[in-house]
């Protein structure tokens, strides 16, 4: 990444580390003296993946929140897909993603609030694992009488719902890992 493209992204939102690789990659075949360290992390905005190289000797660990494009240390950055996360970070990210939807309630309570139809047949509530017409119609019926203030909110008034928390996470994880899915919620996948 170039300093002039550096500048254009100030002001991103920070990013969370998934994992972090002190030697490189395994499946590199380079001697170990030419590998540099990489991390990988999880931008908790748009919800993209990123592995860059770790310049210098900055000590960073799972879980520390970084600022991907403003951090001295933070090296060349590819955005990669799920598949091409390491182990290590791939079992780490449905922690991460539960832990920015509690962190973040109003922000996912929202997405019950504020989805709209996309078709005449399609809703984006419809999107969300388990939720059917009836659930649906229920979730909207709620909302016309007031906006929802919590997930426990959210539980109490719609009858079937259950850790709609939980539903967020399984969506974000299933268009993080899925390329060709036609609606997206949260992850936004730019058209190679």
């Amino acid at each position: 990444m170039t300093d002039d493209e550096r500048d254009d992204s100030a002001g991103q939102p920070d990013a969370i580390i998934l994992d972090v690789l002190p030697h490189g990659r395994s499946d590199d075949d380079r001697p170990q003296y030419q590998k540099e360290p990489l991390a990988y992390a999880l931008d908790t905005d748009q919800f993209r993946l990123y592995e860059f190289i770790v310049d210098g000797d900055e000590d960073i660990t799972i879980g520390d929140r970084i600022d991907i494009y403003q951090d001295s240390f933070v090296g060349r950055v590819n955005e990669i897909e799920y598949e091409d996360l390491p182990s290590g970070a791939t079992s780490e990210l449905d922690y991460v993603i539960e832990d920015l939807v509690e962190e973040n309630e109003d922000r996912f309570v929202d997405v019950y609030n504020d989805a709209q139809p996309i078709t005449l047949r399609l809703h984006q509530l419809n999107l969300l694992p388990g939720i059917g017409k009836k659930l649906r119609n229920n979730i909207l019926d709620q909302r016309k009488r007031t906006p929802f203030e919590s997930f426990e909110d959210l539980e109490s008034r719609v009858d079937g719902l259950h850790n709609p928390e939980e539903i967020l996470v399984e969506r974000i994880l299933e268009e993080l890992k899925e390329d060709d899915l036609k609606y997206r919620l949260f992850v936004r996948h730019d058209e190679q």
